[in-house]
């Protein structure tokens, strides 16, 4: 699309913003790039808005990891294999989601927004098991709920992290601030396959996503750094992860019902 001056600043903005967030919690810059790019700076189409957005966030995601891995926050045996079958599942998810309408596709994401909001609150904050590495007990749950998580990245355009997270401490037992680390390996190569599913259909905007890009490169590294000091405090991620998720969630879902009626 041609942009203007405002909405190549709102790029930035929005872009810095889903930077910090994926290296705060992981998961909630990838599941607010697509509103942001729809909402803030008004992309009209919404298989384009995903389709840059898993451009921008795969990136993004990979600034972020550099910060984890340097504190020692990835656990990188559990990613690979996680991250192997969730590819897979990522180039079946996006390749279902290109045949979807825009507006109902961005109706069901909300939804699964705020079900996934919901369920992170109910979960009890834990410790997790600091000292857990792959072995033969937890290989085929890591695969399985990875290629589970690669399918509903593709589908609704996401990085994923907000499923991955999750499913690592769910197939693991590790701690949220690793698992936070962890999940950036998949949503990067998340990322990366979905945004080329679309590019073969020409809906990833190039210019916009260099914007995005470069404004989340500033705010990852900032996320990643107050990501390490806030999990100190026991079940603090989690809140802050969720609550983004619930009201973001709603405020698409209120978008998209009220565009289809």
């Amino acid at each position: 699309m041609t942009m203007t001056y405002v909405q190549a600043i709102l790029a930035l903005f929005s872009g810095s913003l889903v930077g910090f967030t994926l290296g705060l919690v992981g998961g909630g810059g990838s599941i607010l790039a697509t509103p942001l790019l729809v909402y803030v700076v008004g992309v009209a189409t919404p298989h384009v808005a995903i389709g840059t957005s898993a451009l921008a966030v795969s990136v993004n995601a990979l600034v972020s990891l550099i910060a984890h891995a340097k504190a020692g926050n990835v656990k990188w045996r559990c990613a690979a294999v996680f991250t192997s079958t969730g590819v897979v599942g990522a180039l079946i998810g996006s390749s279902l989601g290109k045949a979807m309408d825009g507006q109902k596709l961005l109706a069901l994401f909300a939804i699964l927004m705020i079900g996934v909001g919901i369920a992170t609150l109910r979960r009890k904050a834990s410790g997790g098991d600091v000292t857990v590495a792959l072995s033969r007990e937890n290989a085929p749950a890591l695969a399985a709920i990875g290629f589970a998580a690669g399918v509903a990245s593709g589908f609704f355009g996401i990085g994923g992290g907000f499923l991955i997270a999750p499913g690592l401490m769910m197939a693991t037992g590790m701690p949220i601030l690793f698992a936070i680390g962890s999940s950036l390996v998949g949503v990067a190569a998340f990322g990366a396959a979905t945004a080329f599913n679309y590019a073969l259909s020409g809906s990833v905007d190039w210019g916009l996503a260099a914007l995005f890009i470069a404004g989340g490169a500033v705010g990852s590294m900032g996320g990643a750094k107050l990501a390490s000091r806030l999990s100190v405090s026991k079940g603090t991620l989690d809140v802050i992860f969720a609550c983004a998720i619930i009201v973001t969630g709603s405020l698409v879902l209120y978008q998209s019902v009220r565009f289809l009626i």
